[in-house]
C-alpha cells in the first residue's frame, strides 16, 4: 500500500530506467502489477551473500544455539522470541537464544539503550537468564560469519509484513541454517521450498511450537540445512556481480543505454 509520495518516486524512476533490478519475485510482481512497469524491463537478481558465510558448520557444544542478529531496535520482534522461550525451558538439552548486535544508531540517538534494557528486563521477569543471552558488539564480517555458522537455528521474528528483501535472511540460508521467520514476503518466498518455516506475526505460541519442533527433530533440521545450501547456490557476491555485468553488457550491445539517454533528453525538453 504505497503512499502517493512512494508511488511517485517509483513511477519517476521507472520512467527513466531502461532496466529495473529487483531482488525477489515478490518485488517483481509488485513492480509490475502495482506500478505498471513492463515485465521485460524488470530483472530479478537475488541479494548476494559473502562467501564467509558458506562452508562447514561450526556448531559446537551440547546446548543448541538459536540466533538472531542485526542492529537492535523496535520492529525486530525480539520480544516474541523471548516470550516463546518461556515455554521451552523443559527441553533437554536446554536451548540457548543469542540476540547479537549493537543498538541501531538512530534508536540510540533518540532513547539511548532504553529498548535493549527493556528486553533484558523482560528476560529477568520471565526467569530466562540461563536461556537467553545478549551480545551488543558490532562484529566485523568474518566474526559475524563465524557466529552464524556456529548456530543451530536462525530466527527472524520481524514485525514488518512488507519486507521484500532481507540480507540477514539470505546470510542465514547461505550458512546452511534452518530459518524460522515471521511470514514477511521474502521469507515466504525463500522458505517455501523447505529451507525453513514461517509463522504468523504477533504469535509467540506459533513461534514456540516451531522452535520446539526444530529443536527436537534433528532429521528435519538436517534436511532443512541441505535445502538451504541448495537454495543458496549462486548467491556469492562475485556470481551476482557477473549477472549485473551480463545484463549491462547486453544493454550496451543492443543500444539500450543510448535509447535511455535519448528518452531522458525527451523528458528534459518536455519538462
Amino acid at each position: 500500500r504505497p503512499t502517493d509520495h512512494q508511488r511517485m518516486i517509483i513511477n519517476r524512476l521507472s520512467e527513466h530506467a531502461t532496466r529495473a533490478v529487483v531482488m525477489s519475485q515478490t518485488a517483481l510482481r509488485r513492480h509490475s502489477l502495482q506500478y505498471g512497469v513492463e515485465r521485460e524491463r524488470i530483472e530479478v537478481i537475488p541479494h548476494g551473500a559473502d562467501a564467509l558465510f558458506t562452508g562447514p558448520s561450526l556448531i559446537s557444544g551440547d546446548r543448541p544455539l538459536v540466533l538472531t542478529w542485526g542492529l537492535i531496535g523496535p520492529g525486530k520482534g525480539l520480544e516474541s522470541v523471548i516470550e516463546a522461550f518461556a515455554d521451552l525451558s523443559d527441553l533437554d538439552p536446554r536451548p540457548r537464544y543469542l540476540i547479537a548486535g549493537a543498538t541501531h544508531p538512530h534508536v540510540r540517538r533518540r532513547s539511548g539503550e532504553t529498548y535493549r534494557q527493556g528486553l533484558v528486563s523482560l528476560v529477568h521477569r520471565l526467569g530466562l537468564e540461563e536461556l537467553i543471552e545478549f551480545d551488543d558488539r558490532y562484529l566485523d564480517r568474518a566474526a559475524l560469519a563465524r557466529m552464524v555458522r556456529s548456530a543451530d537455528l536462525v530466527v527472524l521474528p520481524y514485525e514488518s509484513v512488507e519486507q521484500v528483501t532481507s540480507g540477514v535472511l539470505v546470510e542465514g540460508i547461505a550458512a546452511g541454517k534452518p530459518v524460522i521467520a515471521t511470514a514477511f514476503p521474502h521469507a515466504v518466498e525463500l522458505l517455501s521450498g523447505g529451507a525453513g518455516v514461517t509463522v504468523p506475526h504477533d504469535d509467540p505460541g506459533a513461534l514456540s511450537a516451531a522452535l520446539r519442533r526444530l529443536l527436537t527433530d534433528r532429521r528435519l533440521t538436517a534436511q532443512m540445512a541441505r535445502e538451504a545450501q541448495k537454495l543458496a547456490e549462486g548467491w556469492n557476491w562475485p556470481i551476482i556481480g557477473r549477472r549485473f555485468e551480463r545484463m549491462m553488457s547486453d544493454l550496451a550491445e543492443s543500444g539500450g543505454f543510448a535509447e535511455s539517454r535519448k528518452t531522458r533528453e525527451v523528458h528534459r525538453v518536455a519538462g
